[in-house]
C-alpha cells in the first residue's frame, strides 16, 4: 500500500501538485516564480542563514572569534551536547514560522527542509544519530493546530537523512505559559514539569538522538527534554532547528 503522505513529500507528486495548487512562497505567500523552486528568489535574501563564528554548544552566531561559547552557554550549561540551527530569527522568520504553525503552511517547510540538509547532512552523519525526536506539543494545542510543526519537521528530514523518526519517547503532559514573555530562568521553570518519558517507552533507549523543534530561542525547551532524555539513559544528545534567536 502506498504511503500517501510520504508520496506527497517525496518529490513525485510535485508537478501534479504545481499545477493543481501552486507553490507558495514561504516568505512573501505568492506564487513562486520560475516553476520549480520552492522560494521566491528574491525573498531569500530576506532570510539570515546562521554564519560562523557560532557557539560550539547551540550554535547561535557570537561576535568573538576566538570566543567558543555565547554568554548564555557560559552562564547556563547545557544537557545536550550541540546543536545548530539554519536561520536567525529575524521578522521575516517570525512571520513564515507563524504561518506554518497557525495558518496550516505545511508547505513551506519543504524549502527549510532541503535547506537544512544541504547544510546540516554531513555533520548530521558525523552525529551517527539513531532517531529523530521532534519535541512534543500538548494534546490540546494538536487539537487546535491539527498537527505538531517540530514532528512534521521531523518527518521530512528523516526522508532526506532515513533516520528514523520516535514519536514515543516524549510526551507533553502540561499545557505551559506561553514562553514569549519569560526570562531564561523563568522559562525552564515553567517546563519542569511539562515533559516526560512516553508511558509505552521500553527498556531499549536510542543512545544517541537529535531532537528536533521548528525554533530554538533561550534554549529552555531544548534543555528541558534533554534532561528527560538523559535521565532515560540516552547518551548522546543533539538538536537541530529551523531558526535560533538572541537569547536573553
Amino acid at each position: 500500500m502506498i504511503n500517501v503522505k510520504k508520496w506527497l513529500r517525496s518529490g513525485q507528486a510535485e508537478p501534479l501538485l504545481n499545477l493543481l495548487f501552486p507553490r507558495r512562497c514561504p516568505v512573501c505567500g505568492e506564487i513562486v516564480e520560475p516553476y520549480g523552486e520552492k522560494i521566491c528568489p528574491g525573498c531569500v535574501k530576506a532570510l539570515s542563514p546562521v554564519r560562523e563564528p557560532c557557539c560550539k554548544k547551540c550554535g547561535k552566531e557570537i561576535s568573538d572569534r576566538q570566543g567558543e561559547y555565547c554568554p548564555d552557554c557560559m552562564r547556563r550549561p547545557k544537557t545536550f551536547d550541540s546543536g545548530a540551527s539554519l536561520l536567525n530569527y529575524n521578522e521575516t522568520a517570525r512571520r513564515s514560522m507563524a504561518s506554518i504553525k497557525y495558518k496550516n503552511r505545511r508547505e513551506y517547510l519543504d524549502f527549510y527542509v532541503q535547506a537544512m540538509n544541504l547544510r546540516f547532512a554531513k555533520r548530521v552523519r558525523v552525529w551517527d544519530a539513531k532517531a529523530l525526536v521532534p519535541v512534543p506539543i500538548h494534546s490540546s494545542r494538536r487539537r487546535e493546530r491539527g498537527f505538531n510543526q517540530a514532528e512534521e519537521l521531523a518527518e521530512r528530514l528523516s526522508d532526506y537523512w532515513g533516520i528514523p523518526v520516535d514519536t514515543k519517547l516524549l510526551i507533553r503532559k502540561k499545557k505551559t505559559l506561553p514562553q514569549r514573555d519569560l526570562g531564561p530562568s523563568q522559562r525552564l521553570k515553567n517546563l519542569q514539569e511539562a515533559f516526560d518519558l512516553h508511558p509505552s517507552v521500553s527498556d531499549k533507549i536510542p543512545e544517541s538522538v537529535i531532537i528536533i523543534d521548528d525554533i530554538y530561542t533561550t534554549g529552555s525547551t531544548v534543555e528541558a527534554c534533554s534532561r528527560i532524555l538523559k535521565k532515560a539513559g540516552v547518551k548522546h544528545i543533539y538538536f537541530l532547528a529551523i531558526c535560533i534567536g538572541k537569547g536573553r
